[in-house]
């Protein structure tokens, strides 16, 4: 298991494969490549039990096209 900051992504489009990621640097918006842009999650105060640990929460926000 990685000892880089990882968290849960929530919400977004069905084909966003990917729901625990690495945050470099851990902070309060998220952008991860998707399609023809990035689709953008912000940071919650929720946490998640999840296989890699207790994680941040980041809720989809928005799909910002190239």
């Amino acid at each position: 298991m990685s000892s880089s900051p990882k968290a849960v992504l929530e919400g977004g489009p069905d084909g966003l494969e990917q729901r625990i990621v690495p945050i470099t640097p851990p902070g309060i918006e998220l952008r991860v490549a998707h399609g023809d842009g990035y689709e953008r999650f912000k940071v919650t105060p929720r946490w998640q039990d999840t296989a890699e640990g207790n994680l941040p929460v980041y809720e989809w926000v928005a799909h910002i096209a190239h």
